[in-house]
């Protein structure tokens, strides 16, 4: 999706008028003009019999050029987010800016600097690659010789040429992902907002937008992404916030989350039960931590932060032990452990509908 500059009344957040073309007169102090995105205390409630809060307090900070990507269970508030940011949804209460102007007075502005890709491509099947993207530029009030230019630079950016002259209906997943991202480059926007950028793809699409995506923020364009994925965010986020029941829980790079939850843990698999009590008593003596036992699996875990060498010191004192074990690892914490620590939940495979 590409947002599109009018000059008429706003026709989601209405009333905006002049008042958007008016100044910024907060004291330079007292500005987040240093943010790409920053929201404080917003609150979103849907009407209905039972008026679910979507967003209860929910904060964000964003950085310029960055990749920040919303985790969190169904349900949690992401897709809400998402939509208020990017002016798509009013909300109740709470304070927002994006791309440096106010969602709320300014939306019209803040239309003009971003760009939009939903969880489904926004094209149209019939017309080729090339003719999409020219159309969505002269949406944009782009000349003709203007937007074939800028369609021939995005096809080129996206390895789209040699596929621009074929019907989008021919396009496998990957490339229409890759062409909706174009798509919503043609502004050339501040800001990208992505949701589910990769649902559906095979693993070698993904991998394609996963290095658009990189690429985009490596050209200093700033992208909000909800993905379904943890490797995904793992993969591709500078900052995660994990979003659970409307407000934002934890937020922190990858590895600051992980450490969060602890160190790693080192996992050995036996090749016998017999073996158990001594391998118990060798790791809970190297680790100064009570070993976890999994009789069935013959497999004995403690938790340990020595990393590798940590490892190194279990591994010679089972050999000095005499314990010839089947196999020995450190396993350091992922993302799903994560999720499992701070909401109850594993990582989700999937995003449900929110209403609108």
């Amino acid at each position: 999706m590409t947002f599109v500059r009018d000059r008429a009344a706003d026709p989601v957040i209405s009333g905006e008028g002049d008042r958007a073309m008016a100044p910024d007169t907060t004291p330079a102090h007292d500005r987040a003009d240093a943010l790409a995105i920053l929201a404080r205390g917003v609150r979103k409630a849907y009407a209905g019999a039972r008026g679910r809060v979507a967003l209860d307090g929910f904060d964000l900070a964003v950085a310029p050029g960055s990749v920040h990507a919303l985790l969190g269970p169904n349900g949690a508030g992401k897709t809400t987010a998402v939509r208020v940011l990017s002016t798509l949804l009013r909300f109740d209460a709470g304070d927002v800016r994006t791309a440096g102007f106010d969602v709320a007075r300014q939306s019209a502005r803040v239309r003009s600097r971003i760009g939009f890709a939903g969880q489904y491509a926004a094209l149209d099947e019939i017309l080729s690659g090339r003719r999409n993207l020219e159309m969505f530029a002269r949406l944009h009030h782009m000349r003709a010789r203007a937007a074939r230019a800028r369609a021939t630079e995005l096809l080129e950016r996206f390895g789209l040429t040699e596929a621009a002259h074929r019907p989008v209906r021919e396009y496998s997943g990957g490339m229409r992902r890759r062409l909706d991202l174009a798509a919503s480059l043609i502004p050339d926007p501040v800001v990208l907002f992505l949701d589910e950028p990769t649902t559906g793809l095979d693993p070698r699409s993904r991998a394609q937008v996963w290095r658009s995506v990189r690429n985009l923020a490596e050209g200093g364009t700033t992208v909000l992404l909800t993905t379904q994925y943890l490797e995904e965010a793992d993969h591709l986020a500078d900052r995660i916030s994990v979003v659970d029941s409307g407000r934002v829980i934890a937020e922190g790079t990858p590895e600051e989350l992980k450490s969060r939850i602890g160190g790693g843990r080192v996992e050995v698999v036996l090749s016998g039960a017999e073996m158990l009590s001594r391998v118990e008593e060798v790791l809970g003596r190297v680790a100064g931590a009570v070993p976890e036992v999994d009789a069935d699996a013959l497999l004995v875990r403690v938790p340990f932060d020595g990393r590798g060498a940590g490892l190194a010191k279990v591994v010679r004192a089972l050999d000095e032990a005499g314990l010839d074990v089947e196999d020995i690892a450190l396993r350091r914490p992922t993302l799903d452990d994560v999720f499992l620590s701070l909401t109850g939940h594993p990582g989700e495979t999937g995003e449900g509908e929110e209403p609108s």
